[in-house]
């Protein structure tokens, strides 16, 4: 079966999983959706699986050859002891991409995208880049090396990916040992805060093992609240803007920068960085915890409504071209494509149909 059509059939559990968690909140009076947040992030998820679809043939191919033409051995698929160790290596794999997302400008201008949310729910699990395939693959060439063949590879992939979508939830708390070995709520909830104290912390994706091992583990404190989202707010419900914004804004100190090693810089260095030159004549506002108000443009109910019920046509749409997508010719699937992603870019225009208003101070709920 295809990985796009295992998503399709993990979907409902999904959804049926945010409905939990939102009935929760509510119940509990701490809620944490607002509609047009959820909907802008399932959005980025279902537009990543739908570029994934025709990028594919790219991530996939580059660990085929890899493996076909690099590798030391070529390990059977039979034996169990090859799957454990294929998803430990992936997970270990996993934490120094996902940390290199965090310290290089440019993995980071992808994986910004699973960031941007001022909110920590479940449907933020689902916010997802349409960009990481250009330079993931880079990571995960190891396994191709030591003979994982391309079925485990794509299967560890798909269990760890599953795994993480449990962890982006306010609604449970700290669980005592597990939260010592595996990736939990209460450590991923550090891992998506901008406080000096909790940034860029806490990689692992199944195991924060490796980040005790590695030093870059922070346990989340109860006397400081996590505050979500970017320290470079998107402030924006559009798909295609989320995933542009920040190579917009490296492409910009790029060439403005004066100096040709300064350009190449701007690249490799950690996310803020910006030449000195630059930093003068563009300046920023330095980032000011206390400052932080969430974007929430209000949306009158016609609208909701509206969109709402767009997106949910387009989850049925994207259903089924993901379902059918590998019978397709690859210019149907550009054409499909190119729909649903405008579909999405419709709904995000419904919901900022009025004029921005306050928004809520940090800390509070919709």
């Amino acid at each position: 079966m295809e990985g796009a059509q295992i998503i399709v059939l993990a979907t409902p559990v999904f959804l049926l999983l945010i409905a939990v968690e939102y009935g929760v909140g509510r119940w509990r009076g701490r809620n944490t959706y607002r509609l047009n947040d959820a909907l802008s992030s399932i959005g980025l998820g279902i537009m990543s699986q739908v570029v994934g679809v025709l990028t594919k043939a790219w991530t996939v191919g580059i660990y085929t050859v890899a493996y076909q033409h690099l590798a030391l051995w070529h390990l059977p698929t039979d034996a169990l002891w090859v799957w454990v160790l294929g998803l430990l290596l992936y997970d270990l794999c996993y934490y120094w991409h996902h940390r290199l997302g965090h310290e290089c400008a440019l993995f980071w201008a992808a994986h910004v995208v699973h960031h941007q949310s001022e909110d920590y729910n479940l449907s933020t699990a689902l916010r997802q880049t349409s960009s990481g395939w250009m330079g993931g693959w880079l990571f995960y060439l190891p396994m191709a090396v030591l003979g994982f063949p391309p079925l485990v590879f794509g299967v560890v992939a798909l269990i760890d990916l599953l795994y993480q979508y449990w962890v982006h939830t306010q609604q449970v708390g700290k669980l005592g040992w597990f939260d010592r070995v595996f990736c939990s709520p209460s450590n991923h909830r550090v891992h998506h805060a901008v406080n000096d104290k909790y940034l860029d912390k806490n990689f692992g994706g199944i195991l924060i093992l490796w980040d005790r091992l590695f030093g870059t583990f922070e346990e989340e404190d109860d006397r400081e609240p996590c505050v979500y989202g970017t320290r470079s707010p998107l402030r924006s419900w559009n798909p295609v803007w989320a995933n542009l914004q920040v190579y917009r804004d490296l492409a910009l100190d790029c060439w403005r920068t004066r100096r040709w090693s300064d350009k190449l810089r701007v690249w490799f260095k950690p996310p803020g960085w910006r030449p000195a030159d630059v930093a003068e004549r563009f300046p920023k506002p330095p980032f000011d915890l206390s400052r932080v108000h969430r974007y929430d443009p209000p949306m009158p109910r016609w609208a909701q409504w509206a969109a709402a019920t767009l997106f949910l046509a387009l989850l049925g749409a994207t259903a089924a071209f993901l379902w059918q997508a590998h019978t397709l010719s690859l210019g149907a699937q550009v054409g499909a494509a190119a729909l649903i992603v405008a579909g999405l870019w419709g709904v995000s225009a419904l919901c900022t149909t009025s004029a921005p208003q306050q928004a809520p101070a940090v800390g509070q709920t919709a």
